[in-house]
C-alpha cells in the first residue's frame, strides 16, 4: 500500500526526469569536451538508449539505481514498488535482447557512479572508451 493518495503521487512522479537527468547532462558535457559525437536519446533503437551511436551500433544506457534496482533488496518493503522495479529490469532484459541480436554493443552504467565525485571519473572513462573503439 502507497502512502500518499493517487494524487500525490502521480505529482511526485510527474518530478522524476526520464530524459537529461544530472547524470546524463554530466556525461554529455564530458563527451562534447572530448569531441565525441553522439546521438541522444536514439529512438531508432531498441529500449531508447540514452547514447547512440548508430553507424558503430553502440548503445550506452545510464540507470537510476532505484528504477533499475541496483539495491532492491535494500530499496522497499512496499509490494507495488518492488513489482514495478522487477518488471523494469524484465524489460531492461528484453532491451538488451534486441540490441544484441541487432549486433549493438551495449554499456550500462549506474546513475550514482556518473553523480559520485569517487567513481565519476572511471564511469566517464569507460563510456569513453567503449564508444570510440
Amino acid at each position: 500500500m502507497d502512502i500518499f493518495t493517487p494524487e500525490k503521487r502521480r505529482e511526485i512522479m510527474t518530478l522524476v526526469k526520464s530524459k537529461n537527468s544530472r547524470a546524463e547532462l554530466l556525461v554529455f558535457a564530458y563527451l562534447r569536451k572530448n569531441r565525441v559525437y553522439f546521438q541522444k536519446h536514439y529512438a531508432k533503437a531498441p529500449g531508447n538508449p540514452d547514447i547512440a551511436l548508430p553507424r558503430k551500433k553502440r548503445a550506452v544506457f545510464i540507470d537510476g539505481d532505484y528504477w533499475h534496482g541496483r539495491h532492491l533488496e535494500k530499496v522497499t518493503k512496499n509490494k507495488f514498488w518492488k513489482d514495478k522495479i522487477s518488471k523494469n529490469l524484465v524489460r531492461d532484459r528484453v532491451v538488451m535482447k534486441k540490441l544484441e541480436l541487432n549486433n549493438w554493443s551495449v554499456l550500462r552504467v549506474w546513475e550514482s557512479d556518473i553523480i559520485r565525485k569517487r567513481t565519476r571519473q572511471d564511469a566517464l572513462q569507460r563510456i569513453k572508451e567503449f564508444l570510440i573503439v
